[in-house]
Formats: C-alpha cells, structure tokens, sequence
C-alpha cells in the first residue's frame, strides 16, 4: 500500500500546521503535499514555510502564492461580492507585507500541478480545479459528469483540489476519484473549531480517502490574530467554527449548513 497525506488552505495556520505534520510522521505515509495557499486570513505567515521545508513537504502553488510569488495586486481569490472583496484585501494586503521576499522568491519556483503514478494510478494534485487555479468546485455544484470531464481533460484517474475550504469525495465510474481535501487554515463552517488534512491509500485497484481531524490550539491562534489586529470576524471563525466571510460564493446548500 501507498499512502500520501495532503494538505491544503494553510492560510498561514502554524498551529495547525504543526499538529498536521507531527500526526503525518507518526502514520508514516509515503509522501506528504501541500495543495497551495500557504498564506492568508492567519497571522505570522513566515512561520509555514521552515515548518513545510523541515517536514520535506512537496508543494504546488495556490492562488494566494501565486500572487504573492508575481506581486500581484489581489489575491486572485475568484470572489464576485464587494463584502467579500473588502475582507480579502484586508487578508492579501497583511499577508503580502508580513512574507519576506525570500519567501515570494520560493513560491516563485513551485509547479501549478504535480502529477503522481501511484500503483498504476495517475494523480493530479492542484490548487483550485485542473482548468484553473481559482475554480470553486464545490460538491453540490458538481455533478458527477462534469467531474469526469475534468479527469479526461487531466489526463488523470484521481484528482485532488482544495481552494473551497470544505472537503468532499467523490467516487466515480472505473474506480476514479475526485477529492477535495479540505483546509488547515480554518475551520469549515459547521460549528467546530478543529480543521482537516487527507489520507490518500492506494491498495492494489482499491483507492481510500480518509479525511483526519486536526485538533490545535485554536486559541493561541486567536491570540495571535488579535495582536497582529487582523479582523474580528477572522478571529470569530477559528474560535466558533463558523464562517463570517467569503459566504457569498457559498452554493445554496453548502450556506445552508451555517449559521450566517
């Protein structure tokens, strides 16, 4: 068997990050990726990076990398709601002073994608959907024969995303998959404060998707958030659980699970 862990939406969670990575190395997987967005709405963004290179972590650019690696003006974060704009900015605009350019030169050099062959398998692993960096593909929005088309289109018999900050699975026809793997950065709306990475096993024809809580010092994180005077409403999410912005791209039935 052969086994990955993915993380994804680190949005500069040290706290979580450190849990995330000491619970991998006591499973002993085969190989561990970050599936981009290292910085954003979390305090401290520079304390990641030594975390993911001690831990030899294979990463792909996210939306918010990529942006921070180019200089970009925004976060390129796909939000069409003025309410969401303002508190991207706010989160891109700290995130891009506190990363010292040392660390924009490295996001600078990482791959969009990263294919894998795992047992036969071809894994796909990026940031928002094979298309498109900054694609929402969220699991009541995407029916099972756009999915596959996606996976024709990569080349590819198991896909695997994060850039929506709620995770999903998706098993499909000849045994592909599709996975979102969730976030570390903050909780996914559903009233708990831990977050989530994934297991990815593969078994001989046979592909596992374990979704791992994470259970941090949310806190300490909240702590940080109010010292370095990021927005109340980031610090109400990590220490409720529930989302109070970025709610406007929320489908129908994935707002519906939240309280706002």
């Amino acid at each position: 068997m052969s086994r990955l862990a993915l993380v994804g939406g680190i949005y500069s969670n040290y706290r979580a990050l450190k849990v995330a990575l000491s619970d991998v190395q006591r499973r002993g997987v085969d190989g561990v990726y970050c599936l981009g967005d290292l910085g954003a709405f979390g305090p401290y963004p520079d304390r990641v990076y030594p975390l993911l290179r001690a831990a030899s972590v294979l990463c792909v650019q996210g939306n918010y990398d990529n942006s921070l690696a180019g200089g970009l003006a925004d976060c390129q974060c796909g939000y069409t709601d003025p309410r969401d704009n303002y508190f991207a900015r706010i989160s891109y605009d700290y995130t891009f002073r506190n990363t010292s350019e040392e660390n924009k030169a490295w996001l600078h050099t990482l791959p969009l994608v990263r294919r894998l062959e795992v047992e036969g398998r071809r894994v796909l692993l990026c940031h928002g959907s094979p298309r498109k960096i900054n694609e929402f593909l969220w699991e009541s929005a995407s029916p099972d024969h756009f999915l596959e088309y996606l996976l024709d289109q990569a080349g590819a018999d198991v896909v695997c995303v994060t850039h929506t900050g709620i995770k999903w699975h998706r098993a499909l026809p000849r045994g592909r998959h599709f996975v979102n793997v969730g976030v570390l950065g903050r909780p996914e709306n559903d009233g708990n404060t831990n977050v989530w990475y994934t297991l990815l096993s593969f078994d001989g024809a046979e592909v596992r998707v374990e979704f791992v809580p994470v259970l941090y010092d949310f806190p300490g994180l909240a702590s940080d958030m109010r010292s370095e005077r990021l927005p109340d409403e980031f610090i109400e999410t990590i220490t409720t659980g529930w989302w109070t912005t970025c709610l406007e791209i929320l489908p129908h039935k994935e707002r519906a699970r939240g309280l706002y």
